[in-house]
């Protein structure tokens, strides 16, 4: 099979004009093209009046030796790779050996645990929150009625923060081993819709993810994999040799009970604050990493569809139009959008009594009235928050509390017109952009939740993105405050072998531990880590039957 790449049709193109073009590229007749199938779709909207779709595909010729020759020099020719999955080990019928804890059920967590018990290995998953049903109405009391549960929330339980999120299922990490593939076809297992195998940039959406993480789960149990609920690891026992190498032993939990443990996949997600501190007071290698801080900005979607697609806004295979901005300021600091949710709504993203956080959702559809992303400035530990591993936490917290106040006490969110924002002046009235935060916002000055060299790099930037796309600068967009839940702010640094750089048997893995951003990439480093894991399980087995036979 062959897999032709960049093959580009107008988007009115009719369907056989799919098949014309293969055969025009490989210059071949009809009779010689057996069947293709489309490998990835994508859309080139640089030229608004001339918007192309771009295709890869695979193809099945009668006859491949000739055309591959004679293809020889055309890059976008080339065999069909194999992005099929193989186990790298398997667990023996007999398997009698410890069984694997997966801590954290969201997208690393759950792809961790999903592997170890295809490879047989029947792993323990735990989480601090609850179910995704029950979870979902616990974050819903938090949007209608100001309700904080500090342990069932966006960020915390079955799912992880990525349900409640656009549902993005693209990455820019190298896969030379397809494991991303992987990931979508157990999506789809689970009733993801077929095309996110095909689409460019794939998304499901809130409310198709809470269904399949619920399907995943079942797979998981069915082939003899446990989950337990309301079980927040609160503290770690760690043995010390007499060499001085370490190994965690226990994990004990805020039920009171505790567990004896042999691997550990530690998933917890970027928002385990708490879990953090516990690591660090136990001797757990950990150290500061860079993230960003900002805000949400909203535009009605219909501004963005016609700046992006222009004649063409609204062509139902085009869908609600997305964008990616970055500029570099002139105090050296970088703005870049993150985490832009076409057609969705900002959400309240908090997990700790006091704080104010916001991120972006969108349902599959995409079709609220707004687009949203973060507007954030990137930060670094050296020259923002030096001196200790935990610092970048504090710095989160305290803009936290300050939107908490800012934003009247009650978990609203501090939120400023654009015009406003640019001229340094409070809010007192919306334009004609309605913000979808809620439980709802505060008109003021968002210069008093953010660190000055935040907003002095985004009102440089929020101009400059402005020449880029026209109208994003318009003065009645909507800024609400604060975005500071971009990445982890730590990292729980790792060897070659997967497992913390001083405490053997516990493999972070996934965004909590720094390893990964967004939910392919954290399911790809669970996958990762669930092989590394597996093949020391299946070492120490037979270690131990060399053992007892000498």
């Amino acid at each position: 099979m062959l897999r032709i790449t960049e093959l580009k049709l107008p988007i009115h193109h009719p369907e056989e004009a799919l098949a014309t073009a293969i055969r025009d590229r490989l210059r071949v007749t009809p009779r010689d093209l057996v069947r293709y199938t489309i490998a990835r779709r994508a859309h080139d909207a640089r030229d608004k009046m001339d918007i192309q779709f771009v295709y890869s595909v695979d193809v099945t010729l009668r006859n491949e030796a000739p055309v591959l020759a004679r293809c020889r020099r055309d890059r976008h020719v080339n065999p069909t790779p194999d992005t099929g999955y193989r186990f790298v080990a398997k667990a023996p019928a007999d398997y009698a050996g410890p069984r694997p804890v997966v801590v954290g059920a969201g997208p690393c967590g759950l792809f961790a645990g999903l592997m170890l018990a295809q490879m047989g290995f029947r792993p323990i998953i735990l989480d601090r929150g609850k179910v995704v049903r029950e979870r979902t109405k616990d974050t819903w009391g938090l949007w209608r009625r100001s309700e904080l549960n500090p342990e069932s929330n966006v960020q915390f339980g079955e799912g992880g923060a990525g349900t409640f999120s656009d549902g993005k299922l693209w990455s820019q990490i190298k896969d030379p081993r397809h494991l991303g593939r992987k990931v979508l076809t157990e999506f789809v297992k689970a009733g993801a819709p077929a095309e996110i195998l095909t689409e460019a940039h794939p998304h499901i959406g809130t409310f198709r993810l809470v269904t399949m993480v619920e399907s995943m789960r079942a797979t998981v149990e069915a082939l003899g994999g446990e989950y337990r609920f309301e079980h927040r690891v609160e503290d770690i026992e760690v043995e010390t040799a007499p060499d001085g190498s370490r190994r965690l032993r226990t994990l004990s939990f805020q039920t009171g009970e505790t567990m004896a443990v042999g691997p550990v996949v530690l998933a917890v997600g970027h928002s385990a604050r708490d879990t953090f501190h516990m690591l660090h007071d136990r001797g757990v290698f950990l150290e500061a990493k860079p993230f960003s801080i900002g805000v949400r900005i909203e535009h009605p979607q219909s501004w963005i569809d016609r700046a992006r697609f222009g004649p063409c806004a609204g062509h139902p295979d085009l869908g609600a139009a997305a964008y990616s901005l970055s500029h570099h300021c002139a105090n050296e600091r970088t703005v870049y959008s993150f985490c832009m949710c076409p057609g969705g709504t900002v959400v309240a993203a908090t997990s700790e009594p006091g704080r104010v956080a916001t991120n972006g959702m969108s349902q599959y559809s995409r079709n609220e009235r707004n687009a949203n992303s973060g507007i954030v400035v990137g930060i670094d530990p050296a020259r923002d928050y030096p001196g200790h591993p935990l610092a970048g936490i504090a710095l989160q917290r305290h803009w936290e509390e300050r939107a908490y106040v800012v934003g009247g006490g009650d978990y609203s969110a501090p939120a400023q017109k654009l015009g406003d924002f640019l001229a340094g002046r409070p809010s007192t009235a919306l334009g004609s952009v309605i913000p979808s935060y809620r439980p709802g916002v505060k008109l003021t000055d968002l210069a008093e939740c953010l660190p000055e060299f935040v907003v002095t790099a985004m009102r440089e930037a929020l101009v400059a993105f402005g020449r880029e796309i026209p109208g994003y600068d318009h003065p009645d967009a909507v800024l609400t405050g604060v975005e500071t839940r971009t990445s982890s702010p730590v990292r729980i640094t790792r060897g070659e072998d997967f497992q913390s750089l001083n405490t053997a048997g516990l493999y972070p893995a996934g965004e909590g531990a720094g390893y990964a951003g967004g939910i392919l990439s954290a399911a790809v480093d669970g996958i990762k880590v669930a092989e590394a894991v597996a093949r020391d399980l299946l070492a120490m087995g037979q270690a131990k039957v060399a053992v007892a036979r000498a």
